[in-house]
């Protein structure tokens, strides 16, 4: 589930819970966690269990992705970094029945500039890739970089990830490239989103961090809040998020 833990190209249906928690509580969980599950081994930085990651996110000049329009609305296309890395995942999010699956390649940066191209390139890892950015007019829209605590367990259906978001920002796309990562607009202050994936079954350990800190699962999209904080989109805030007092940014939700 990260690129270390799990290097497979096409991965199995998962579920996946979101919960957005205040900064306080999100380092009650984070010890939690530490106490229980164990580090990713894609930690860097000198972190035990942390790293940065940097996606590139694509949508339609009309953006047909964030409205979830027809096909649109099951699928998310973007172009993963981790840390400092000289490669980059090309991959495709999608949503089915509730459940989420995966398929990605592992490219080299500088082979980014391939997916300009008007033409695939059969041979290359990024082919399937390329082809479905052209047949679905697909282009970069924005950059999104965030700090990722991660812990992991392995259970009877799997490996299960609980990851900590903080630092989540957002800047517009410049092209295929990961440069800037530092700068853009801040999407959270004082709020933290907590994500838990596992298969099949809620493994028991979930259970009890969701029932001991009264977690309530509700959606929400780095890629959606990314795309309304940088004015690319307008969509109305959720009372109920606003009555939650989160950041103004944070009160958008699928």
């Amino acid at each position: 589930m990260s690129p270390s833990t799990d290097m497979r190209e096409n991965r199995e249906f998962a579920s996946e819970l979101k919960f957005v928690v205040s900064r306080a509580l999100a380092e009650q969980v984070r010890d939690w966690a530490r106490a229980r599950l164990s580090p990713d081994p894609n930690a860097s930085d000198g972190s035990i269990d942390a790293y940065t990651i940097t996606s590139l996110y694509f949508d339609t000049k009309h953006f047909d992705a964030f409205h979830r329009r027809g096909s649109f609305g099951r699928s998310k296309y973007r172009i993963r970094r981790y840390g400092g890395s000289e490669v980059a995942f090309l991959e495709r999010k999608l949503k089915t029945r509730g459940l989420l699956s995966k398929r990605r390649s592992l490219v080299k940066l500088d082979e980014l500039k391939r997916l300009g191209e008007i033409r695939p390139e059969r041979g290359w890892a990024g082919f399937w890739y390329h082809q479905r950015l052209l047949a679905r007019r697909l282009n970069p829209v924005c950059r999104i970089s965030y700090r990722r605590t991660a812990r992991v367990a392995m259970t009877g259906y799997g490996l299960s990830r609980l990851t900590l978001v903080d630092s989540i920002r957002a800047l517009g796309a410049h092209g295929l490239v990961f440069d800037g990562d530092k700068e853009g607009i801040r999407l959270t202050e004082e709020q933290i989103i907590i994500e838990l994936k596992y298969h099949c079954e809620m493994p028991v350990l979930f259970k009890l961090l969701v029932e001991e800190f009264a977690l309530n699962p509700q959606p929400i999209s780095k890629y959606r809040l990314a795309a309304v904080a940088l004015g690319l989109v307008t969509e109305p805030i959720s009372n109920e998020l606003a009555n939650r007092h989160l950041d103004a940014t944070l009160c958008l939700t699928f």
